[in-house]
């Protein structure tokens, strides 16, 4: 039985996917590492919101942040081109969260006490 996930047409329909999942990712301001960083759930509902069907492997998303970096690095390169604006940064945090500070006192912590 031949291996269809590695025949030319599943190269070709690997590249067209990661370039569309790229282009919508690009435009919210995730970067390579951030997207290889989500977890498969997130990175699941991440295609179906580009209009894609979810990659089966990881061969397909390494190749969207690849693709990512080299939009990045080229977007660096000509700031002012029109292709190198982002359409929606401002949903970056839809689906990758900031870390989360903890809270400080500015001293050592002690339980509340409550008179009895």
């Amino acid at each position: 039985m031949p291996d269809y996930a590695h025949t030319d047409h599943a190269s070709k329909g690997r590249a067209d996917k990661a370039r569309r999942l790229a282009a919508y990712v690009w435009h919210r301001g995730i970067s390579g590492a951030e997207l290889l960083a989500l977890p498969a759930p997130a990175r699941r509902k991440l295609a179906r919101a580009a209009g894609t069907n979810p990659p089966g492997t990881d061969e397909t998303w390494t190749l969207v942040a690849r693709l990512l970096d080299e939009k990045d690095a080229w977007a660096a390169r000509h700031p002012d081109h029109p292709a190198a604006q982002r359409e929606c940064p401002d949903e970056k945090i839809l689906w990758v969260k900031p870390p989360v500070r903890p809270w400080t006192t500015g001293g050592t912590a002690t339980p509340d006490r409550h008179p009895s």
